[in-house]
């Protein structure tokens, strides 16, 4: 898409009436809020500055940089992966399209496995599907003495969840793996000795993909995302691979997508070895959270 001319404005309010022009022509709906976040990144001010600068003159190198990063999103590339991050459970995690952009949805993976679990001191947890790090970091900055793996099939992935593990602070308490699903901790000696395991697992069907958003069909990481045919192909797997990893009465939380619930019980069903099942609804009414409890 071919960025409008920006009749060469002279001060940042200009920028700012451009810029809000332009992506409403591109089909934005949140026009003014996304017009300031991107042209304080681009000029590397405060939201603030921008407004209380209206009149302040923009050189070359700034309208330069403004049309680069409006361009961008006028492409319908997601606003996270041009500003590099996005926050989640309070925490600002770094984000490329190496990484699913996390969603406020899989905060109740965190919620409900700090209500369920009661974790002690010495338990082990792990993150499958870890992508940008976020349930990992996150359940590393709210527990003390756990033992948390991370795993991925992307190694790019896990250069970026390393990151933001760094970035806030607990790198120490994380272990990263790549490989697929929990093939990689048959090497960790943990067989029988893991409290909790959670993922956010790809859980679209290959037949949704043409209909989705295009920011996220066109620029998000689509093996973290499609599933297979039926969508719940990655819930039917790690719920076969988690059982000789869990204790006795570990948890297994999974994240859902809409309508899935019942496919996905029907495969707890057939898998055999889970007691306890139940869904937790999020803020649309959408059973989006499933746990599992490993029978004795």
């Amino acid at each position: 898409m071919t960025v409008p001319t920006t009749a060469d404005p002279k001060t940042i309010g200009a920028l700012i009436t451009w810029a809000q022009g332009s992506l409403h022509a591109s089909g934005s709906t949140n026009t003014s809020q996304e017009a300031l976040w991107l042209l304080a990144y681009a000029l590397e001010m405060k939201q603030h500055e921008l407004v209380s600068r209206r009149d302040h003159a923009v050189s070359r190198e700034e309208l330069a940089q403004a049309e680069s990063v409006i361009s961008r999103r006028m492409t319908h590339e997601p606003l996270q992966y041009i500003l590099g991050t996005q926050d989640f459970c309070g925490l600002d995690f770094h984000v490329t399209p190496a990484v699913l952009i996390p969603r406020p949805e899989t905060e109740l993976l965190i919620q409900e496995a700090i209500r369920e679990g009661g974790f002690t001191d010495g338990a082990v947890l792990v993150d499958v599907g870890t992508g940008s790090g976020c349930v990992a970091v996150t359940l590393a900055t709210i527990l003390n003495d756990t033992r948390i793996f991370a795993l991925d099939c992307s190694r790019d992935a896990l250069a970026i969840a390393q990151g933001n593990a760094e970035r806030h602070g607990v790198s120490d308490k994380i272990t990263w793996k790549e490989g697929d699903l929990l093939s990689p901790l048959r090497e960790c000696r943990v067989v029988g000795a893991v409290d909790a395991i959670l993922s956010n697992p790809p859980y679209i069907a290959d037949a949704m993909w043409a209909d989705l958003q295009p920011e996220v069909r066109d620029f998000e990481p689509r093996l973290a995302l499609v599933a297979g045919q039926k969508g719940t192909e990655f819930h039917e797997r790690l719920l076969a691979d988690a059982k000789p990893f869990l204790v006795p009465g570990g948890l297994l939380l999974m994240e859902l997508g809409q309508g899935q619930a019942p496919l996905v019980r029907q495969a707890v069903e057939q898998v055999g070895g889970y007691i306890g099942v139940q869904t937790v609804r999020d803020e649309a009414d959408i059973e989006r959270v499933m746990i599992a409890r490993r029978s004795s």
